[in-house]
Order: C-alpha cells, then sequence, then structure tokens
C-alpha cells in the first residue's frame, strides 16, 4: 500500500500573518479537495504539507484564551518588537520567536487516521524522541497538551501545541523552544497555565542546538510516525 505524500516547504524566519495567510490557503485548498472527493472518488486526493519556520516576536491567542493572559499593553508591545494576534487554532496564548522550531503539518486526516487525541500525542511524541536525542529526557503532563521536563517536581514546558481541525483537516501545530530568549514569556501566563515554568533546550542543554538540525530531527520523527513520504 502506497504511503500518503506530504509536500515539505521550509519558509525560514517569516512573520506570523504572512504564515497564516499561507496555512488559510492550503488548507482551504485540503479542504475543498475532500469536498470534490466525497463528490466524485475519482477527483485527485488532498494534498497534504509540512511547513517549517522561526517567526519574528509574536503572541498569539487561541480560541480558548483570555486576552488578559497577555500581561502587557500595546505600548509595551511595541517596545518589545511584538505582535499580537488571536487566532482559530485551539489553546490559550504563547509566544512564538526566533529560536524556536514552529512545525505546521496541514494533513488530510483522513489519509492517515480519524482521531485527534492520537494526532496530538503523535506531534508530542516528535518532539520528545528528538529531545531524547539531545540527552533531554521530556515527557507529557496529564491533562495538559504539549511537552514538559520534571513534571512531578519542577515542570517546565519545552514545547508548546496548538491546533485546528475540520472536517479532519489540521492546520497550526508545534513550537519547540531551542534558544529563544525566555524573557518573551515574562509577559504572558504561557498557555493559560499558572505556576509552572517555561524552558529551551539551550537552558537545559548550557548550549545552543542548531534550529535547522532539530527542525530536521522532528520532521524525520514525524515521518516515522505517520509513516508519510516526503516529496
Amino acid at each position: 500500500m502506497q504511503k500518503p505524500q506530504v509536500i515539505y516547504r521550509d519558509l525560514g524566519r517569516i512573520d506570523f500573518a504572512e504564515a497564516w495567510d499561507i496555512q488559510e490557503s492550503l488548507f482551504d485548498g485540503i479542504v475543498a479537495a475532500k469536498v470534490n472527493r466525497r463528490k466524485d472518488e475519482h477527483a485527485p486526493m488532498p494534498k497534504n504539507y509540512l511547513l517549517n519556520c522561526e517567526h519574528d516576536h509574536v503572541y498569539t491567542l487561541g480560541k480558548s484564551g483570555k486576552d488578559q493572559h497577555l500581561l502587557v499593553d500595546e505600548d509595551a508591545l511595541k517596545r518589545l518588537g511584538a505582535s499580537y494576534y488571536r487566532i482559530n487554532r485551539g489553546g490559550d496564548i504563547t509566544y512564538h520567536g526566533p529560536g524556536q522550531v514552529v512545525i505546521y503539518p496541514l494533513l488530510d486526516l483522513d489519509q492517515f487516521f480519524t482521531d485527534i487525541h492520537k494526532y496530538l500525542r503523535y506531534l508530542e511524541e516528535a518532539v520528545i524522541l528528538t529531545l531524547r536525542d539531545y540527552g533531554i529526557e521530556a515527557t507529557r503532563s496529564k491533562g495538559e497538551t504539549g511537552v514538559w521536563l520534571d513534571v512531578d517536581n519542577n515542570p517546565r514546558k519545552i514545547c508548546a501545541m496548538g491546533v485546528r481541525a475540520s472536517r479532519w483537516g489540521t492546520m497550526h501545530g508545534l513550537a519547540l523552544n531551542v534558544h529563544p530568549d525566555l524573557s518573551y514569556f515574562s509577559h504572558i501566563v504561557p498557555c493559560g497555565i499558572q505556576n509552572k515554568g517555561v524552558t529551551s533546550m539551550e537552558k537545559e542543554l548550557g548550549f545552543a542546538p542548531s534550529v535547522k538540525e532539530v527542525a530536521e530531527k522532528v520532521c524525520g520523527y514525524l515521518g516515522e510516525l505517520f509513516e508519510w513520504d516526503v516529496v
């Protein structure tokens, strides 16, 4: 049986709004193709995409988030050189910026499995496996999406996740802290979670791995878990 194909695109460092527009366009194409397939089984299969990028400083608030979890006003945002967007993914508020691996899978889950819980666990697992390659033992935190370290003693989040799913099409994804400026997280309540820290690979290791190398590892593990072919 032929594996599903995924088109990989490295967007480099890109403004969040521009990347969001790209996602929306690709997502709309996936959904339209799925509708066509339901009308005509001979219509082309929806295309799957894997986008890899870094963003300029930006805070994004998911559909279930609260504006008060952004702890600074508009003037402070300007001083920080950061943007702020309310967006259509799940989850609360998070930060994106240089030094993060940001990966957006835009998939037709009908070609893989129709299980959002499993989908999220696979995203987490790809990050956990990547971190293990660097000697960082990461895990999940019960009831909280994302990837964490030392959840029982000194819980700190190293990877945030937030997705949108409609008609088994997906968009948005994950942000893994490689070596971002962690001070930007002090201006929000990260993911709406109080009293838990945020960390990075650099902070845990004492040196900053290559963002490009880490991204390649995450994408590689995603390919193994989802069993897709990259084109």
